[in-house]
């Protein structure tokens, strides 16, 4: 029985035995050999199923070779020592605030993380980061970044006791203090971040999801603080006002707040990292103003009415221009991914209907669909097979605009085979 394909076309097992586009009806033109020297004569490929080319060498082929091994050793015990340290920091919190309303605030602030975790999986559907490295990201937000925070500011607050007798003004430590050092510690984990995902981290988009992912973490722990808090000091009233102003009004705070340095070191990885650290320091300036703008603000407005005159009026319009930026940024991602596996359509590797399915939303969902129709519920498979074509078209990107540096040599042709794999099993019995 024929398997239809996205696209609109059909592969049959006859079609299939003999490397067929059932859509033409005409053999698929994969190259199994040199482009130059087949046995059909100069410059005829050979028909046969997708494999490796043995000949036809790209210059990213010729990098070094890869120590992911060694990388994702230390991100494992990175994450490990995280682990532990986000106990401490929970522990903290038990001494001080006490089991029961640590547990509640806990389990209140699994909501908002939800919904952010939600909105940061649907940015980075296109080409997904690495999982140990959005993984340490959030531990890195959740518990490195909050030490940071709370040692920070115990030692400045014991400082200002010693110096002055009193402690830092409430306005200082909000308006100041916590923009600057909270924005510090997790951009700090978007560039540690950026130089262990080099071979990932290709532009804006995986900047975003990076500071999104740490913002996350670092918004979930401190969400646990405030409800706490507010729990013990004033009832279930006074922790409904909290759940109100920061799940509701506000689980996209320290997101919007952190994208900025995000897309700063994602612009500077456009550029194979050039201009870095001056980058980085403009995307810190931004976020720190964002998150002083939002604080500061609790100590201007005077009334109810006028806070949500100032949140409808500036506090939505950020919003809503991050969302458009996040949006355009994914089109110019669907863009790349259909030139460059144009190129390889080319040459063989991809026939026109696989690279219109997978340069689009709403054909990568089709695929998805289709998949889970055939025997054994292949949609796993398709999944692959689209985030391994996704990451050759970005290899491609970086092969193109001179960063191969970025690239190990056998990239390339790891993913070419990967994706021919993919495909055999896909339309396969």
């Amino acid at each position: 029985m024929a398997n239809e394909f996205p696209g609109g076309y059909r592969h049959t097992p006859d079609n299939r035995a003999r490397g067929r586009d059932a859509a033409s009806h005409q053999p698929l033109q994969i190259y199994t050999g040199s482009a130059y020297s087949t046995p059909g004569g100069f410059g005829q490929p050979t028909y046969a199923q997708p494999v490796a080319p043995e000949s036809w060498v790209q210059p990213v082929w010729t990098q070094p070779v890869s120590r992911t091994p060694a990388v994702a050793i230390v991100g494992v015990v990175a994450v490990a020592v995280l682990t532990l340290l986000l106990f401490s920091v929970l522990g903290y919190f038990v001494i001080f605030l006490g089991p029961a309303a640590t547990l509640v605030g806990f389990l209140i602030a699994l909501v908002p993380l939800a919904v952010v975790l939600w909105a940061i999986r649907w940015v980075d559907r296109w080409e997904p980061e690495p999982r140990l490295a959005l993984l340490f990201g959030f531990l890195w937000g959740a518990a490195a970044s909050v030490a940071i925070a709370l040692i920070v500011g115990l030692t400045i607050e014991i400082a200002a006791m010693a110096t002055t007798g009193q402690g830092t003004p409430t306005f200082l430590q909000a308006a100041l203090q916590a923009p600057v050092v909270e924005e510090t510690a997790k951009g700090i984990g978007v560039l540690i971040l950026f130089f262990a995902t080099r071979k990932h981290f290709t532009g804006p988009v995986d900047g975003l999801v990076y500071a999104a992912i740490v913002a996350a973490g670092f918004a979930f722990t401190e969400n646990i603080q405030y409800f706490a808090v507010a729990l013990v000091e004033g009832g279930l009233g006074e922790l409904g006002a909290t759940f109100f102003m920061r799940a509701i009004l506000a689980p996209f705070a320290h997101v919007t707040f952190t994208a900025l340095t995000g897309l700063a070191i994602g612009m500077a990885a456009v550029r194979g990292g050039r201009m870095l650290i001056g980058w980085f320091i403009l995307g810190l300036a931004g976020a720190i103003a964002l998150h002083a703008l939002w604080n500061g603000s609790l100590f201007v407005v005077s009334s109810l009415e006028s806070y949500a005159m100032y949140y409808v009026l500036i506090q939505v319009p950020i919003f809503v221009i991050l969302i458009v930026i996040t949006i355009l940024m994914r089109r110019h991602e669907a863009r790349i991914t259909a030139a460059r596996l144009s190129e390889y359509a080319a040459a063989g590797w991809f026939v026109p209907a696989e690279v219109q399915m997978l340069a689009s939303a709403t054909g990568r969902r089709q695929a998805m669909s289709w998949a889970r129709t055939l025997p054994g519920n292949k949609a796993g498979v398709m999944k692959q097979f689209i985030n391994d074509a996704t990451r050759l078209a970005f290899t491609r990107q970086r092969i193109i605009t001179g960063r191969n540096d970025l690239v190990h040599r056998k990239t390339e042709q790891e993913l070419l085979v990967a994706v021919a794999g993919d495909r055999q099993v896909l339309l396969g019995p």
